[in-house]
């Protein structure tokens, strides 16, 4: 067999292939066995059920800390909130927010201060955009604290809001 002869027979093969493998018909794409392939629309609800298994509250603070005496959020807690509020604003959904406070104090004082930071909270809320009659504020003062015990480092967790 003459060189010339062999390169136009791989020529040929070559242009063959090439077409073969360049585009599908429509008709092989609807008489393809589909139980051993993944079809489009279950590769998205695939995805789909991915993405709603990610939390994306994951990581982000649900509890708010306060100075004594104070119920002025600090920045860690308002860079948290706006991250609440964003994902309050796409996915609305129900919220308490439940105030704190440490044990120093009259019982009625704080219960005033309890909810005095959790209106705070709830304030920072609304001005991001959540609708206020998605919360619900609650108050229990000094009656349900983080960490028992008349000492500093127990009073910083007692003044609190938790979302």
């Amino acid at each position: 067999m003459s060189n010339t002869l062999k390169t136009m027979i791989t020529l040929v093969a070559v242009v063959g292939f090439l077409a073969g493998c360049s585009s599908n018909s429509v008709e092989e794409d609807t008489s393809m066995d589909t139980s051993d392939t993944m079809t489009d629309t279950s590769m998205d609800q695939a995805v789909s059920t991915t993405e709603v298994d990610v939390d994306p509250l994951a990581g982000v603070d649900h509890v708010f800390y306060f100075d004594f005496d104070q119920a002025i959020l600090k920045a860690d807690s308002r860079a948290a909130l706006m991250i609440h509020a964003e994902v309050l604003k796409d996915s609305p959904k129900s919220i308490r927010l439940e105030g704190h406070a440490d044990e120093r104090g009259s019982r009625e004082y704080n219960m005033a201060l309890g909810e005095r930071r959790a209106n705070a909270v709830r304030d920072f809320l609304i001005l991001q955009g959540v609708s206020s009659s998605l919360i619900e504020t609650v108050s229990y003062g000094e009656e349900r604290p983080a960490e028992v015990g008349g000492y500093d480092s127990a009073w910083s967790k007692n003044r609190r809001v938790e979302l």
